[in-house]
């Protein structure tokens, strides 16, 4: 039994239409997933809860999540109950005492570089001093009371 031409073609014509169309959605699908995520980043960006833990939103400035002085006082505590510790020991201390996320790399490192600055302003002030480096990282003690840094010209 031979199939009338006419009707090959017309079903032909209607499976183009029809695969066109399909096509036409899939790009809109597409489309719509985007705008979705686009939305949905744009939402959390706007939904940070400062109160849970771990919640430092991406290029957060560091010393706006700190008051004047709270991470020196958290670093000079750990140092007290603890003896020297390292930049990156203490590091840790400062995020687990603000509840941050531990795991977080880059976090780590931006705390550790400010424990530095902060650290060696208060060297010269005479409260903490630098004991050396170990595995290239600055250890440090706190200097009991009294005792100068020795040396009132240094300069970093």
């Amino acid at each position: 039994m031979a199939a009338d031409p006419q009707v090959v073609t017309t079903l032909r014509r209607k499976r183009d239409e029809i695969e066109a169309y399909i096509g036409a959605m899939e790009r809109q699908i597409a489309d719509a997933q985007r705008d979705l995520s686009a939305i949905n980043a744009t939402i959390r960006l706007y939904e940070v809860d400062a109160s849970a833990p771990g919640s430092v939103p991406a290029y957060a400035e560091i010393h706006r999540l700190f008051r004047r002085g709270e991470m020196t006082t958290i670093c000079k505590q750990a140092l007290q109950q603890e003896g020297p510790l390292d930049t990156r020991e203490l590091a840790i201390r400062v995020i687990r005492a603000k509840g941050m996320d531990e795991d977080d790399r880059l976090l780590r490192k931006t705390i550790a570089f400010r424990i530095v600055q902060a650290l060696r302003l208060h060297e010269r002030r005479g409260g903490v001093r630098s004991d050396g480096k170990r595995q290239g990282v600055r250890i440090w003690s706190t200097q009991p009371k009294g005792e100068g840094s020795g040396n009132s010209n240094c300069h970093v």
